[in-house]
C-alpha cells in the first residue's frame, strides 16, 4: 500500500503534461533549468582536467554538452547565414535576447575561441556559474557604469591578445515582445576599440538574429510537434570613422 501511494505522484505526472498546459510549463521549465545545473555539474571536473582552470577552450565542453538539449524540449533549430561566422581572428557578435533559452541557439553556431558577456550575477547561479567563469564568460555589473565600462575595456584587450570571440547581447536585458530594444553601446564601442589598439584588425560585428515561434508556447501540452527556432546569422559590419565618432568617447 505504501509503495502504491510512492508510484501514484509519478503515475499523475505524464497525465499531466498531456491535460495541463500550465503543469508542462512549470515541469519543464523546472527540467530546463536542473539539467542545465547537472550538466555544469558533469563539465566542472572537465574542464579542469583538460585546462587546469579558467580557460575559453573550455567552450568547447560546454558547447557539445548542451547541444542535445534542444532534443529533450522538442526543438528544432533552424540555421542559416553560418557560414559568415567562418573569419579568421577576433570579432564581436551581436545578438538579441528573449530568454535563458537562448543559450541553446548560441551553443547551436558559437564558433571556436568564443565566449560571452553576461550579467554578474550570473556567477552565483551554483554549478552554472562556475562553469561560467571556468568557459572565460566576461561578467559586468550593470548597476554600475565605471565598473562595466572597465571591464569592457579589457576585454577589447583581451580580445586582441588572445585571439577570440565575444558574444554580445546589446539590448541589455531580456526581451520577448518580439521586437528590439534600443541596443547599448557597450558591443560597438568594443569592436571600435579593439580596432583601434591594432589599427590591422578587421573590425567586425555580426549580427544574429534568433526568432523563438510562439515563445510562450515552447513549453506548451503538443508534445507531437517540434517548435521551430530560426537562427540567422547576417553578413558582418564594417563601422566607417563616421559612425564611430557617432558613438561617442570610447569605454
Amino acid at each position: 500500500m505504501d509503495a502504491l501511494w510512492m508510484v501514484s505522484p509519478l503515475l499523475l505526472v505524464p497525465l499531466l503534461l498531456w491535460t495541463s498546459s500550465t503543469f508542462a510549463f512549470y515541469f519543464k521549465k523546472f527540467f530546463y533549468v536542473a539539467w542545465m545545473m547537472f550538466l555544469a555539474l558533469l563539465a566542472i571536473p572537465m574542464s579542469v582536467v583538460k585546462s587546469g582552470g579558467r580557460d575559453i577552450e573550455n567552450m568547447r565542453i560546454i558547447r557539445f554538452l548542451v547541444r542535445h538539449v534542444k532534443y529533450l524540449l522538442g526543438l528544432q533549430i533552424e540555421v542559416s547565414g553560418q557560414e559568415h561566422l567562418q573569419l579568421q581572428g577576433p570579432y564581436v557578435i551581436i545578438s538579441n535576447h528573449q530568454s535563458s533559452l537562448d543559450v541553446l541557439g548560441m551553443m547551436e553556431i558559437l564558433p571556436d575561441r568564443c565566449t560571452t558577456i553576461a550579467k554578474k550575477e550570473l556567477i552565483y547561479a551554483g554549478t552554472v556559474g562556475l562553469i561560467c567563469w571556468l568557459g572565460g564568460i566576461v561578467f559586468i555589473n550593470r548597476k554600475k557604469t565605471s565598473d562595466a565600462k572597465n571591464v569592457m575595456c579589457d576585454a577589447a584587450k583581451t580580445m586582441l591578445e588572445d585571439q577570440i570571440r565575444l558574444w554580445v547581447f546589446p539590448e541589455g536585458t531580456r526581451n520577448q515582445q518580439g521586437d528590439l530594444l534600443p541596443f547599448k553601446k557597450g558591443a560597438f564601442h568594443l569592436a571600435v576599440q579593439a580596432q583601434l589598439t591594432a589599427p590591422r584588425t578587421p573590425n567586425l560585428s555580426i549580427p544574429v538574429h534568433q526568432k523563438w515561434r510562439a515563445l510562450l508556447q515552447l513549453y506548451s501540452l503538443d508534445a507531437s510537434s517540434e517548435t521551430c527556432v530560426d537562427l540567422v546569422v547576417y553578413r558582418q559590419m564594417h563601422q566607417n570613422g563616421a559612425e564611430q565618432e557617432a558613438l561617442g568617447p570610447p569605454l
